[in-house]
Protein backbone atom coordinates (compact mmCIF):
# COMPACT_ATOMS: atom_id res chain seq x y z
CA UNK A 1 0.00 0.00 0.00
CA UNK A 2 1.36 3.12 -0.51
CA UNK A 3 1.46 6.91 1.34
CA UNK A 4 -1.96 7.85 -0.85
CA UNK A 5 -3.45 4.59 -0.55
CA UNK A 6 -2.65 4.31 3.46
CA UNK A 7 -3.89 8.04 4.24
CA UNK A 8 -7.23 7.79 2.16
CA UNK A 9 -7.93 4.72 4.36
CA UNK A 10 -6.73 6.45 7.49
CA UNK A 11 -9.08 9.60 6.52
CA UNK A 12 -12.18 7.03 6.11
CA UNK A 13 -11.46 5.37 9.13
CA UNK A 14 -11.45 8.85 11.08
CA UNK A 15 -15.07 9.51 9.21
CA UNK A 16 -16.31 6.25 10.82
CA UNK A 17 -14.36 6.44 14.47
CA UNK A 18 -16.26 9.88 14.50
CA UNK A 19 -19.44 8.63 13.57
CA UNK A 20 -19.72 5.86 15.73
CA UNK A 21 -16.68 5.83 18.26
CA UNK A 22 -17.47 2.40 20.13
CA UNK A 23 -17.89 0.77 17.13
CA UNK A 24 -14.90 1.46 15.75
CA UNK A 25 -13.32 0.64 18.92
CA UNK A 26 -14.53 -2.84 18.87
CA UNK A 27 -13.27 -3.27 15.78
CA UNK A 28 -10.03 -2.49 16.29
CA UNK A 29 -10.00 -4.71 19.57
CA UNK A 30 -10.83 -7.09 16.98
CA UNK A 31 -8.35 -6.70 14.59
CA UNK A 32 -6.13 -6.92 17.40
CA UNK A 33 -6.97 -9.97 18.33
CA UNK A 34 -6.71 -11.37 15.28
CA UNK A 35 -2.98 -10.24 15.08
CA UNK A 36 -2.35 -12.20 18.18
CA UNK A 37 -4.43 -15.18 17.15
CA UNK A 38 -2.32 -15.24 13.84
CA UNK A 39 1.53 -15.19 15.41
CA UNK A 40 0.02 -17.84 18.15
CA UNK A 41 -2.05 -19.85 15.61
CA UNK A 42 0.72 -19.70 12.82
CA UNK A 43 3.51 -21.02 15.80
CA UNK A 44 0.78 -23.66 17.54
CA UNK A 45 -0.14 -24.52 14.07
CA UNK A 46 3.54 -25.34 12.99
CA UNK A 47 4.23 -26.78 15.72
CA UNK A 48 1.13 -29.51 15.61
CA UNK A 49 2.37 -30.34 12.24
CA UNK A 50 5.82 -31.51 13.42
CA UNK A 51 4.96 -33.35 16.86
CA UNK A 52 2.45 -35.24 14.15
CA UNK A 53 5.13 -35.79 11.43
CA UNK A 54 7.50 -37.22 14.13
CA UNK A 55 4.81 -39.32 15.49
CA UNK A 56 3.90 -40.94 12.18
CA UNK A 57 7.29 -41.57 11.61
CA UNK A 58 8.33 -43.21 14.81
CA UNK A 59 5.01 -45.63 14.33
CA UNK A 60 5.73 -45.81 10.89
CA UNK A 61 6.41 -49.36 9.05
CA UNK A 62 7.38 -48.50 5.95
CA UNK A 63 11.51 -46.78 6.14
CA UNK A 64 11.07 -45.18 3.18
CA UNK A 65 7.67 -43.20 5.09
CA UNK A 66 9.44 -42.54 7.97
CA UNK A 67 12.37 -40.93 6.03
CA UNK A 68 9.77 -38.62 4.40
CA UNK A 69 8.02 -37.83 7.72
CA UNK A 70 11.13 -37.36 9.63
CA UNK A 71 12.56 -34.98 6.47
CA UNK A 72 8.93 -33.05 6.52
CA UNK A 73 10.13 -32.45 10.38
CA UNK A 74 13.02 -31.30 9.50
CA UNK A 75 11.37 -28.82 7.51
CA UNK A 76 9.13 -27.32 9.59
CA UNK A 77 12.11 -26.38 12.33
CA UNK A 78 13.10 -23.19 10.77
CA UNK A 79 10.35 -22.11 10.33
CA UNK A 80 9.09 -22.67 13.80
CA UNK A 81 12.06 -20.98 14.55
CA UNK A 82 11.38 -18.00 12.38
CA UNK A 83 7.92 -17.17 14.07
CA UNK A 84 9.68 -18.00 17.57
CA UNK A 85 12.24 -15.86 16.64
CA UNK A 86 9.69 -12.95 15.87
CA UNK A 87 7.58 -13.58 19.00
CA UNK A 88 10.37 -13.46 21.23
CA UNK A 89 12.35 -10.37 19.58
CA UNK A 90 14.07 -8.71 22.11
CA UNK A 91 13.63 -4.99 21.35
CA UNK A 92 16.13 -1.98 22.61
CA UNK A 93 14.89 -0.71 25.65
CA UNK A 94 14.91 3.34 25.45
CA UNK A 95 18.16 5.23 25.36
CA UNK A 96 18.62 8.25 28.16
CA UNK A 97 20.16 9.17 31.39
CA UNK A 98 18.87 7.14 34.54
CA UNK A 99 17.55 9.84 36.85
CA UNK A 100 17.32 8.71 40.53
CA UNK A 101 14.79 9.92 42.94
CA UNK A 102 17.36 12.24 44.30
CA UNK A 103 17.90 13.92 42.09
CA UNK A 104 14.36 14.76 41.13
CA UNK A 105 12.31 14.78 44.25
CA UNK A 106 9.23 16.86 42.83
CA UNK A 107 9.21 15.29 39.59
CA UNK A 108 9.00 11.69 41.64
CA UNK A 109 6.23 13.23 44.13
CA UNK A 110 4.60 14.27 41.10
CA UNK A 111 4.65 11.18 39.23
CA UNK A 112 3.84 9.18 42.74
CA UNK A 113 0.64 11.90 42.48
CA UNK A 114 -0.56 10.64 39.23
CA UNK A 115 -0.05 6.76 40.38
CA UNK A 116 -2.54 7.01 43.05
CA UNK A 117 -4.91 9.50 41.41
CA UNK A 118 -5.36 7.59 37.79
CA UNK A 119 -4.70 4.26 39.26
CA UNK A 120 -2.09 3.29 36.57
CA UNK A 121 0.82 0.77 36.28
CA UNK A 122 3.77 1.96 38.24
CA UNK A 123 7.29 4.16 36.42
CA UNK A 124 9.79 1.83 36.61
CA UNK A 125 12.91 4.24 34.75
CA UNK A 126 12.71 8.38 34.38
CA UNK A 127 15.40 9.01 31.79
CA UNK A 128 16.70 12.11 30.79
CA UNK A 129 17.17 12.71 27.17
CA UNK A 130 18.74 15.51 24.99
CA UNK A 131 15.75 15.85 23.20
CA UNK A 132 13.35 19.06 23.42
CA UNK A 133 10.52 16.68 24.10
CA UNK A 134 8.95 14.10 26.42
CA UNK A 135 7.49 10.60 26.07
CA UNK A 136 6.24 7.44 27.63
CA UNK A 137 7.31 4.25 26.70
CA UNK A 138 6.60 0.51 27.44
CA UNK A 139 9.86 -1.94 26.56
CA UNK A 140 8.50 -5.43 26.27
CA UNK A 141 11.63 -7.28 27.44
CA UNK A 142 10.26 -10.81 25.89
CA UNK A 143 9.27 -9.58 22.96
CA UNK A 144 5.60 -10.21 22.16
CA UNK A 145 4.95 -12.40 24.99
CA UNK A 146 5.04 -9.07 27.39
CA UNK A 147 7.68 -8.47 30.40
CA UNK A 148 6.71 -4.75 30.05
CA UNK A 149 8.84 -2.12 31.72
CA UNK A 150 7.34 1.45 31.75
CA UNK A 151 9.99 4.59 30.68
CA UNK A 152 9.66 8.41 31.29
CA UNK A 153 11.44 9.90 29.10
CA UNK A 154 12.37 13.58 29.91
CA UNK A 155 14.37 15.98 27.69
CA UNK A 156 16.57 18.75 29.47
CA UNK A 157 16.13 21.07 27.10
CA UNK A 158 11.98 20.69 27.59
CA UNK A 159 12.79 20.92 31.47
CA UNK A 160 14.96 24.32 30.77
CA UNK A 161 12.11 25.89 28.24
CA UNK A 162 8.97 24.44 30.57
CA UNK A 163 7.10 26.05 32.95
CA UNK A 164 6.44 23.78 36.32
CA UNK A 165 2.35 23.58 35.31
CA UNK A 166 3.15 23.06 31.92
CA UNK A 167 5.62 20.13 32.78
CA UNK A 168 2.76 18.75 34.97
CA UNK A 169 0.83 18.98 32.44
CA UNK A 170 3.15 16.70 30.49
CA UNK A 171 4.11 14.53 32.64
CA UNK A 172 -0.22 13.84 33.40
CA UNK A 173 -0.41 13.58 29.25
CA UNK A 174 1.95 11.11 29.20
CA UNK A 175 1.11 8.71 32.05
CA UNK A 176 -2.71 8.77 30.65
CA UNK A 177 -0.86 6.92 27.96
CA UNK A 178 -0.85 4.07 29.96
CA UNK A 179 -4.12 4.26 31.93
CA UNK A 180 -6.33 6.87 31.15
CA UNK A 181 -10.86 6.74 31.07
CA UNK A 182 -10.51 4.76 27.68
CA UNK A 183 -10.14 1.26 29.76
CA UNK A 184 -7.45 -1.13 29.72
CA UNK A 185 -8.27 -2.79 26.59
CA UNK A 186 -7.22 0.34 24.27
CA UNK A 187 -4.18 0.87 26.93
CA UNK A 188 -3.15 -2.63 25.54
CA UNK A 189 -4.30 -1.63 21.83
CA UNK A 190 -1.49 1.41 22.43
CA UNK A 191 0.92 -0.78 23.87
CA UNK A 192 0.46 -3.56 20.89
CA UNK A 193 0.81 -0.59 18.38
CA UNK A 194 4.27 0.32 19.50
CA UNK A 195 5.20 -3.10 19.78
CA UNK A 196 4.16 -4.61 16.64
CA UNK A 197 5.78 -1.28 14.75
CA UNK A 198 8.86 -2.22 16.27
CA UNK A 199 8.76 -5.78 15.39
CA UNK A 200 7.50 -5.56 11.83
CA UNK A 201 10.23 -2.65 11.30
CA UNK A 202 12.85 -5.64 12.78
CA UNK A 203 11.32 -8.08 10.36
CA UNK A 204 12.00 -6.10 7.06
CA UNK A 205 15.60 -5.45 8.46
CA UNK A 206 15.84 -9.24 8.19
CA UNK A 207 14.18 -10.02 5.19
CA UNK A 208 17.42 -10.39 3.21
CA UNK A 209 18.76 -12.92 6.11
CA UNK A 210 16.73 -15.87 4.86
CA UNK A 211 13.84 -16.57 2.08
CA UNK A 212 11.65 -17.56 5.71
CA UNK A 213 12.53 -13.89 6.60
CA UNK A 214 11.68 -12.73 3.42
CA UNK A 215 8.06 -14.85 3.28
CA UNK A 216 7.12 -13.81 6.55
CA UNK A 217 7.95 -9.97 5.81
CA UNK A 218 5.63 -10.47 2.61
CA UNK A 219 3.07 -12.00 4.96
CA UNK A 220 3.33 -8.53 7.54
CA UNK A 221 4.11 -6.46 4.80
CA UNK A 222 0.28 -7.23 3.10
CA UNK A 223 -1.86 -7.08 6.67
CA UNK A 224 0.59 -4.57 8.39
CA UNK A 225 -0.66 -1.61 6.50
CA UNK A 226 -4.18 -2.29 7.52
CA UNK A 227 -3.44 -3.07 11.37
CA UNK A 228 -1.60 0.21 11.42
CA UNK A 229 -4.34 2.66 10.19
CA UNK A 230 -6.81 0.80 12.70
CA UNK A 231 -4.50 1.39 15.03
CA UNK A 232 -3.31 4.81 14.15
CA UNK A 233 -6.71 6.60 14.01
CA UNK A 234 -7.45 4.96 17.48
CA UNK A 235 -3.94 6.05 19.02
CA UNK A 236 -4.91 9.55 17.74
CA UNK A 237 -7.98 9.38 19.46
CA UNK A 238 -5.72 8.43 22.62
CA UNK A 239 -4.36 11.50 21.93
CA UNK A 240 -7.19 13.52 22.53
CA UNK A 241 -7.94 11.47 25.47
CA UNK A 242 -4.40 11.96 27.24
CA UNK A 243 -4.60 15.76 26.70
CA UNK A 244 -8.31 15.81 28.29
CA UNK A 245 -6.57 14.18 31.56
CA UNK A 246 -4.02 16.64 31.34
CA UNK A 247 -6.35 19.33 31.54
CA UNK A 248 -7.71 17.69 34.48
CA UNK A 249 -4.23 17.74 36.28
CA UNK A 250 -2.76 20.96 35.16
CA UNK A 251 -5.80 23.04 34.06
CA UNK A 252 -6.96 24.21 30.86
CA UNK A 253 -4.70 27.14 30.79
CA UNK A 254 -1.23 25.36 31.47
CA UNK A 255 -1.95 22.57 28.90
CA UNK A 256 -2.87 24.82 25.89
CA UNK A 257 0.42 27.14 26.99
CA UNK A 258 2.28 23.75 27.04
CA UNK A 259 1.10 22.79 23.53
CA UNK A 260 1.89 26.10 21.88
CA UNK A 261 5.05 26.57 23.63
CA UNK A 262 6.23 22.78 22.46
CA UNK A 263 5.62 23.79 19.08
CA UNK A 264 7.04 26.94 19.06
CA UNK A 265 10.05 26.58 21.00
CA UNK A 266 10.57 22.97 19.78
CA UNK A 267 10.62 24.21 16.32
CA UNK A 268 12.98 27.01 17.16
CA UNK A 269 15.67 25.15 19.01
CA UNK A 270 15.61 22.30 15.65
CA UNK A 271 15.69 24.79 13.27
CA UNK A 272 17.24 27.69 14.72
CA UNK A 273 19.42 27.13 18.03
CA UNK A 274 21.50 24.21 16.66
CA UNK A 275 22.36 25.68 13.00
CA UNK A 276 23.07 28.85 14.55
CA UNK A 277 25.97 26.51 17.12
CA UNK A 278 26.61 24.31 14.16
CA UNK A 279 27.29 27.69 11.83
CA UNK A 280 30.30 28.30 14.18
CA UNK A 281 32.18 25.06 12.93
CA UNK A 282 33.10 27.68 9.96
CA UNK A 283 34.98 30.21 12.26
CA UNK A 284 36.29 28.56 15.28
CA UNK A 285 38.09 25.56 16.38
CA UNK A 286 36.03 25.09 19.17
CA UNK A 287 32.29 26.11 20.07
CA UNK A 288 31.77 29.98 21.62
CA UNK A 289 29.07 28.18 24.07
CA UNK A 290 28.00 24.54 24.89
CA UNK A 291 24.86 23.82 23.68
CA UNK A 292 22.84 22.61 26.81
CA UNK A 293 24.63 25.02 29.45
CA UNK A 294 23.59 28.02 27.11
CA UNK A 295 19.77 26.84 26.88
CA UNK A 296 18.44 28.40 29.46
CA UNK A 297 19.84 32.34 28.34
CA UNK A 298 19.15 31.78 24.22
CA UNK A 299 15.61 30.84 25.37
CA UNK A 300 14.82 33.80 26.99
CA UNK A 301 17.20 36.16 25.39
CA UNK A 302 15.30 34.60 21.87
CA UNK A 303 11.92 34.97 23.21
CA UNK A 304 10.93 37.42 21.24
CA UNK A 305 11.86 35.43 17.62
CA UNK A 306 10.02 32.48 18.92
CA UNK A 307 7.33 33.57 20.76
CA UNK A 308 6.02 35.53 18.18
CA UNK A 309 2.49 35.86 15.56
CA UNK A 310 3.84 34.68 12.72
CA UNK A 311 5.48 31.37 14.30
CA UNK A 312 1.94 30.79 15.67
CA UNK A 313 0.30 31.78 12.72
CA UNK A 314 2.40 28.97 10.66
CA UNK A 315 1.83 26.31 13.74
CA UNK A 316 -1.69 26.99 13.56
CA UNK A 317 -2.14 26.48 10.05
CA UNK A 318 -0.41 23.10 10.34
CA UNK A 319 -2.84 20.43 9.41
CA UNK A 320 -2.90 17.21 10.85
CA UNK A 321 -0.99 14.49 8.86
CA UNK A 322 -0.27 10.36 9.06
CA UNK A 323 3.07 10.50 9.64
CA UNK A 324 2.17 11.10 13.40
CA UNK A 325 -0.36 10.31 15.73
CA UNK A 326 0.21 13.47 17.81
CA UNK A 327 -2.77 15.45 16.19
CA UNK A 328 -1.69 19.04 15.05
CA UNK A 329 -1.92 22.15 17.40
CA UNK A 330 -5.02 23.23 15.97
CA UNK A 331 -7.06 20.33 17.07
CA UNK A 332 -5.61 20.17 20.09
CA UNK A 333 -6.13 23.54 21.20
CA UNK A 334 -9.92 23.51 19.72
CA UNK A 335 -10.45 20.09 21.60
CA UNK A 336 -9.50 21.17 25.17
CA UNK A 337 -11.25 24.22 24.06
CA UNK A 338 -8.34 27.33 24.14
CA UNK A 339 -7.37 29.57 22.47
CA UNK A 340 -4.28 29.57 20.69
CA UNK A 341 -2.12 32.59 22.91
CA UNK A 342 1.46 32.98 23.29
CA UNK A 343 3.14 31.87 26.12
CA UNK A 344 4.23 33.83 28.52
CA UNK A 345 8.84 33.63 29.51
CA UNK A 346 9.76 31.17 31.49
CA UNK A 347 11.16 33.08 34.62
CA UNK A 348 11.45 29.65 36.88
CA UNK A 349 11.67 26.41 34.37
CA UNK A 350 10.78 23.27 35.42
CA UNK A 351 13.99 22.00 36.06
CA UNK A 352 14.70 24.83 38.66
CA UNK A 353 11.52 22.89 40.29
CA UNK A 354 11.62 19.70 39.67
CA UNK A 355 15.57 18.91 40.07
CA UNK A 356 17.69 18.97 43.05
CA UNK A 357 19.67 21.84 43.39
CA UNK A 358 22.94 21.57 41.73
CA UNK A 359 21.67 18.53 39.44
CA UNK A 360 20.14 20.85 36.36
CA UNK A 361 23.91 21.89 36.01
CA UNK A 362 25.58 18.70 36.39
CA UNK A 363 23.18 17.56 33.90
CA UNK A 364 23.74 20.72 31.95
CA UNK A 365 27.65 19.45 31.84
CA UNK A 366 27.23 15.65 31.51
CA UNK A 367 25.46 16.20 28.16
CA UNK A 368 27.70 18.95 26.79
CA UNK A 369 30.25 16.52 27.39
CA UNK A 370 28.33 13.54 25.33
CA UNK A 371 27.95 16.50 22.74
CA UNK A 372 31.67 17.21 22.45
CA UNK A 373 32.66 13.61 22.41
CA UNK A 374 30.82 12.70 19.76
CA UNK A 375 30.89 15.82 17.59
CA UNK A 376 34.39 17.06 18.14
CA UNK A 377 36.17 15.69 15.58
CA UNK A 378 33.41 16.57 13.04
CA UNK A 379 33.41 19.90 14.30
CA UNK A 380 37.27 20.23 13.55
CA UNK A 381 37.21 18.69 10.13
CA UNK A 382 34.53 21.38 9.26
CA UNK A 383 36.43 24.36 10.54
CA UNK A 384 39.99 22.74 8.72
CA UNK A 385 37.97 22.63 5.51
CA UNK A 386 36.15 26.26 5.76
CA UNK A 387 40.01 27.39 6.40
CA UNK A 388 40.88 25.74 3.70
CA UNK A 389 38.72 26.41 1.02
CA UNK A 390 38.02 30.20 2.06
CA UNK A 391 42.00 30.63 1.41
CA UNK A 392 42.22 28.67 -1.55
CA UNK A 393 39.14 30.96 -3.12
CA UNK A 394 41.33 33.94 -2.01
CA UNK A 395 44.42 32.00 -4.68
CA UNK A 396 41.90 31.28 -7.23
CA UNK A 397 40.38 34.89 -7.40
CA UNK A 398 43.45 36.51 -7.29
CA UNK A 399 44.55 35.74 -10.70
CA UNK A 400 42.36 36.60 -14.08
CA UNK A 401 39.80 33.71 -14.95
CA UNK A 402 41.80 33.53 -18.56
CA UNK A 403 44.88 32.25 -16.75
CA UNK A 404 43.54 29.81 -14.73
CA UNK A 405 42.97 26.43 -16.32
CA UNK A 406 40.24 23.76 -16.77
CA UNK A 407 40.30 22.40 -13.59
CA UNK A 408 41.06 25.67 -11.40
CA UNK A 409 38.30 27.06 -13.01
CA UNK A 410 36.24 23.83 -12.02
CA UNK A 411 37.36 23.83 -8.95
CA UNK A 412 36.56 27.70 -7.95
CA UNK A 413 33.65 27.41 -9.19
CA UNK A 414 32.57 24.46 -6.61
CA UNK A 415 33.99 26.60 -3.83
CA UNK A 416 32.11 29.34 -5.15
CA UNK A 417 28.96 27.22 -4.59
CA UNK A 418 29.71 26.04 -1.66
CA UNK A 419 30.60 29.14 0.16
CA UNK A 420 29.89 32.11 -1.76
CA UNK A 421 26.97 33.88 -3.19
CA UNK A 422 26.09 30.99 -5.83
CA UNK A 423 25.55 34.53 -8.61
CA UNK A 424 29.36 34.54 -7.79
CA UNK A 425 29.83 31.18 -9.38
CA UNK A 426 28.72 32.18 -12.78
CA UNK A 427 31.32 34.00 -14.73
CA UNK A 428 33.88 31.10 -13.75
CA UNK A 429 31.51 28.75 -14.71
CA UNK A 430 30.78 30.45 -18.61
CA UNK A 431 34.46 30.67 -18.98
CA UNK A 432 35.30 27.08 -18.11
CA UNK A 433 32.60 25.94 -20.87
CA UNK A 434 33.65 28.65 -23.38
CA UNK A 435 36.77 26.86 -23.46
CA UNK A 436 37.91 23.58 -25.92
CA UNK A 437 38.14 20.18 -24.78
CA UNK A 438 34.42 20.11 -23.72
CA UNK A 439 32.12 18.68 -22.84
CA UNK A 440 31.95 19.69 -19.16
CA UNK A 441 29.64 17.87 -17.60
CA UNK A 442 30.19 18.89 -13.97
CA UNK A 443 30.32 22.43 -14.90
CA UNK A 444 27.40 21.99 -17.16
CA UNK A 445 25.66 20.77 -14.20
CA UNK A 446 26.56 23.80 -12.23
CA UNK A 447 25.78 26.30 -14.61
CA UNK A 448 22.14 24.80 -14.48
CA UNK A 449 21.76 25.03 -10.81
CA UNK A 450 22.77 28.87 -10.92
CA UNK A 451 20.20 29.37 -13.72
CA UNK A 452 17.37 27.83 -11.85
CA UNK A 453 18.55 29.89 -8.98
CA UNK A 454 17.70 32.97 -10.65
CA UNK A 455 14.61 31.77 -11.84
CA UNK A 456 15.97 31.01 -15.52
CA UNK A 457 13.94 27.91 -16.95
CA UNK A 458 16.95 27.54 -19.33
CA UNK A 459 18.69 25.49 -16.60
CA UNK A 460 16.96 22.51 -16.97
CA UNK A 461 18.44 22.29 -19.91
CA UNK A 462 21.64 22.63 -19.36
CA UNK A 463 21.02 19.73 -16.29
CA UNK A 464 19.84 17.53 -18.87
CA UNK A 465 22.75 17.92 -21.28
CA UNK A 466 24.99 16.96 -17.87
CA UNK A 467 22.96 14.03 -17.63
CA UNK A 468 23.43 12.64 -21.22
CA UNK A 469 27.05 13.42 -21.46
CA UNK A 470 27.87 12.26 -17.29
CA UNK A 471 25.75 9.31 -16.15
CA UNK A 472 27.24 10.06 -12.71
CA UNK A 473 25.16 13.03 -12.35
CA UNK A 474 22.12 11.41 -13.64
CA UNK A 475 20.56 11.42 -10.41
CA UNK A 476 21.21 14.79 -9.21
CA UNK A 477 20.87 16.62 -12.25
CA UNK A 478 16.96 14.73 -12.94
CA UNK A 479 16.04 15.42 -8.82
CA UNK A 480 16.81 18.90 -9.46
CA UNK A 481 15.00 19.80 -12.25
CA UNK A 482 12.25 17.57 -11.55
CA UNK A 483 11.89 19.90 -7.85
CA UNK A 484 12.48 22.73 -9.79
CA UNK A 485 9.45 22.13 -12.24
CA UNK A 486 7.24 20.84 -9.35
CA UNK A 487 6.91 24.04 -7.64
CA UNK A 488 7.29 26.32 -10.79
CA UNK A 489 5.06 24.47 -13.32
CA UNK A 490 3.40 21.50 -11.64
CA UNK A 491 3.68 17.86 -11.27
CA UNK A 492 2.48 16.99 -15.18
CA UNK A 493 5.45 19.15 -16.40
CA UNK A 494 7.66 17.99 -13.99
CA UNK A 495 6.84 14.11 -14.60
CA UNK A 496 7.39 14.93 -18.39
CA UNK A 497 10.46 16.16 -17.91
CA UNK A 498 11.82 13.65 -15.54
CA UNK A 499 10.58 10.98 -18.11
CA UNK A 500 12.33 12.97 -20.70
CA UNK A 501 15.74 12.72 -18.87
CA UNK A 502 15.58 9.22 -16.94
CA UNK A 503 15.93 6.17 -18.79
CA UNK A 504 12.95 3.51 -18.33
CA UNK A 505 15.20 1.67 -16.83
CA UNK A 506 16.45 3.56 -14.20
CA UNK A 507 12.77 5.01 -13.64
CA UNK A 508 11.40 0.88 -12.97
Amino acid sequence: MDHKAFEHLVRRLELDSHASPAAFRRKVVAISVIAYLVLFGTLAGLVALFATAMLWALESQRTITTIKLGLFGVFLLPLIFVVLRVMLMRLDPPVGRPLQRAEAPKLFEILDKLHAKLKGPPIHHVLVTDEYNAAISQHARFGILGGYRNYLMVGLPYLLGAAPKEMLATLAHEYGHLCGDHGKSAAGIYRQRRLFVSLYEHVEESAQDSVLSAAIAGALGRFFPYYSAYTFVLARQEEYEADRIAVEMAGRTASAHGLVRIHLLGAWVAQKFWRTLYENADRAERPPFMPYASMRLAFKANYDEWACKPALDAAWAVRSGVDDTHPCLRERLDAIGAAPNLPEPVEVSAADVMLAAGVGKKLEAELDKQWWDSNARGWGERYRHVTRSQARIGELSAQPLDRLSVMELQELALLKLEFDDVATAKPVLAEQLRRPGGPYPKATLMYGRVLLAEGNRAGVDHLREAALNDASLLNEAAQRGYHYLLEKEGEDSANQWWSSVVPEEEAA
